[in-house]
């Protein structure tokens, strides 16, 4: 029983501190209009791109980025994995390869877009071996 209480117990806290990240921009931007938060639009290349894999480790895995992030951001993630493994369903594909088209057209990887509530682009950047907390600074938000 007790065991059972404290896988519980680590499951509710991985649950709550892990990244909420959206899939969908539509539904992401209505989030953000209606709580008044800042999105970050994300270009990566999960399972390939170096610099996209170190930016997720050092600054939006951190405790630092989390806790920020859920007070004031809304994240919405547009991987592009290469591997059959981690292939995206074709809907989603097509969602992020539209997104890819109007804001990446370059197809910079990591490529991170903010905006604000309004659904304007404030900042665009890309990796930078920075703190989370530098790297907020960074992206043009506030601690």
């Amino acid at each position: 029983m007790k065991k059972a209480l404290f896988l519980l117990a680590i499951l509710f806290g991985w649950m709550a501190s892990a990244q909420d990240w959206h899939l969908s921009m539509e539904q992401a931007q209505a989030q953000a209009k209606q709580e008044n938060k800042s999105l970050v639009l994300v270009f990566q290349g999960s399972d390939w791109c170096a610099p996209c894999i170190k930016l997720d480790k050092a600054i939006w895995s951190s405790e630092v980025f989390k806790k920020y992030a859920q007070d004031h951001l809304v994240m919405v993630k547009a991987d592009f994995p290469r591997k059959k493994a981690n292939a995206l369903n074709p809907s989603q594909q097509k969602h992020n390869q539209s997104l890819a088209e109007r804001y990446n057209p370059q197809g910079y990887f990591p490529l991170v877009v903010v905006f604000n509530s309004a659904g304007q682009v404030t900042k665009t950047l890309g990796y930078a071996n920075k703190s989370p907390k530098e790297y907020i600074t960074l992206m043009g938000l506030t601690n």
